[in-house]
């Protein structure tokens, strides 16, 4: 399939190859461990974006809602066939009608030492998502854009170590770290940012911010 015209904005500026992102500390990739995560969005008007929450069991980030993804396996293809592979593992999501339009340029993360890129991509929506592994994926997640967007839901996350970034307040969900910053870039990418008030800060609630 070939993404629709409301995602033209976004793939125009990947093509420009965007500018890395720095937020609380350099975020230049080191080259050691290599992730991919998906961005998945429906290919409607209002595209509907795809989280989940990583298993409470997890070693790292329990409870943290997430992109589906993971680190690259020797036998991936490409940064984009491991985002894929992982979401098939971790949400049950098929290739067949995914349609992968672009990547932001890799960011480190410091807490697990990996270069993370971005995969973005469209699908029609139709198919069930679920958690495949329970021990790894607690639940899934869609949200539109106008919702994301929406000055309502966005705040500006602290967390006691000092740290403070953009986030979505999403009822009794908090998206911050590293997936609300990817969240907020290609928004800013789209077009689809909309004002809203930074200096709205909101402590991470604690059982969104374990290591």
């Amino acid at each position: 399939m070939t993404p629709g015209p409301v995602f033209d904005p976004l793939i125009e500026a990947l093509s420009a190859r965007p500018t890395r992102r720095i937020a609380d500390e350099e975020r230049t990739p080191r080259g050691e461990r290599a992730a991919a995560v998906l961005m998945l969005f429906t290919d409607t008007p209002d595209p509907a974006l795809t989280f989940v929450t990583r298993a409470e069991t997890l070693r790292r980030h329990a409870g943290q809602i997430a992109l589906p993804g993971g680190r690259v396996d020797p036998g991936d293809l490409g940064r984009a066939d491991t985002a894929l592979r992982e979401a098939n593992e971790e949400i049950g999501l098929l290739r067949s009608g995914v349609a992968i339009f672009g990547e932001l340029p890799p960011l480190w993360v410091p807490a697990s030492g990996y270069d993370v890129t971005t995969v973005l991509a469209a699908w029609d929506g139709h198919q069930r998502l679920h958690p495949v592994d329970p021990a790894e994926t607690g639940a899934v997640h869609q949200y539109p854009v106008s919702q994301l967007a929406s000055n309502e839901v966005r705040v500006t996350g602290r967390h006691p170590s000092g740290f403070r970034g953009p986030a979505f307040a999403l009822g009794d969900q908090f998206i911050w770290g590293l997936t609300a910053l990817l969240v907020d870039w290609v928004l800013e990418l789209a077009g689809w940012r909309q004002p809203w008030d930074e200096d709205r800060i909101v402590d991470v609630p604690k059982r969104f911010m374990r290591d």
